[in-house]
């Protein structure tokens, strides 16, 4: 066999070779892309210990998640999650859990809404350490669990350095803005939004001076009550960014003081709050 042909069927073996390689390498990473949701062991064990392993069915028709596949900054990676119905007295959506498997602490938010809200939605900003499947499961009023998983592509989140320095941070510790995005509509749900000033420590972040960590200390209770009545209320953890900030949602109703008490693992307590005016009512029709 002449050099020349020798040459030709290298040529095709490399291309094979080449090819069957981009096959594999394109599966393994369609794998990765995409793992199995029900495969993670800390899931199974979250589920079991949480939920005593009862069935959780599909979010379809309950809610969806929100989450970006990957994350610019995995230390502030936003999160939304959307109720598919109002809540109303013969539907409503009681509690939502919200649980990144692969983080310290995979249970970041336990969130309990009324009827007040008028839709169980929530937005906020979380931590996230290694790629992860990020869930947010809800119970409705009949006790049933539905649950949707994202996979995140994100990594150090927990164990990065706060974004702020301690001083500054220190100095603004617990300030808190309460706003309503608009004019409240009558019989319609207004979105609100809550910010808390708080570094949030996961102690997990090294100063890079010191080469010490920093105590953790970070919002774990958070309290929202609107004209006297229980509208939200979530258990969380460092898994939430510095500057904890939560959008929601109330039912204006005839207006109120819509007030917020937030609570940290060192016990310091924060409130603050804001007048609601009533939504202005749409004039009656004349008649002739």
């Amino acid at each position: 066999m002449g050099p020349g042909r020798e040459s030709v069927l290298s040529w095709h073996w490399a291309r094979l070779l080449l090819a069957v390689a981009f096959t594999a390498f394109a599966a393994s990473a369609a794998c990765a892309q995409a793992p199995d949701p029900d495969a993670s062991a800390i899931w199974q064990k979250v589920h079991a210990d949480l939920f005593g392993g009862a069935k959780i069915e599909t979010a379809q028709g309950v809610i969806a998640l929100e989450t970006p596949p990957r994350a610019e900054d995995a230390a502030i990676v936003p999160v939304a999650i959307r109720a598919a119905f109002p809540q109303s007295p013969e539907r409503f959506i009681d509690r939502i859990w919200l649980l990144i498997d692969n983080n310290p602490s995979p249970i970041a938010a336990v969130f309990a809404f009324t009827r007040e809200t008028g839709r169980a939605e929530i937005e906020t900003r979380i931590r996230v350490e290694q790629y992860t499947f990020v869930r947010a499961i809800a119970r409705t009023n009949d006790g049933r669990l539905h649950m949707v998983a994202n996979y995140v592509k994100a990594s150090g989140g927990c164990s990065a350095p706060a974004g702020k320095d301690a001083i500054a941070a220190k100095a603004n510790l617990g300030k808190m803005r309460l706003r309503v995005d608009d004019a409240p509509t009558e019989g319609q749900p207004a979105r609100a939004q809550l910010m808390v000033s708080h570094p949030n420590d996961s102690g997990l972040a090294m100063d890079q001076v010191t080469r010490t960590y920093a105590t953790p200390h970070f919002v774990r209770r958070v309290e929202v009550r609107y004209a006297g009545r229980p509208l939200l209320d979530a258990d969380v953890d460092f898994s939430i960014s510095e500057n904890p900030n939560f959008r929601f949602y109330l039912l204006p109703g005839d207006g109120g003081e819509l007030e917020a008490r937030v609570v940290d693992n060192q016990d310091l307590e924060f409130k603050t709050s804001l007048a609601v005016a009533a939504p202005k009512r749409a004039a009656a029709a004349s008649t002739r």
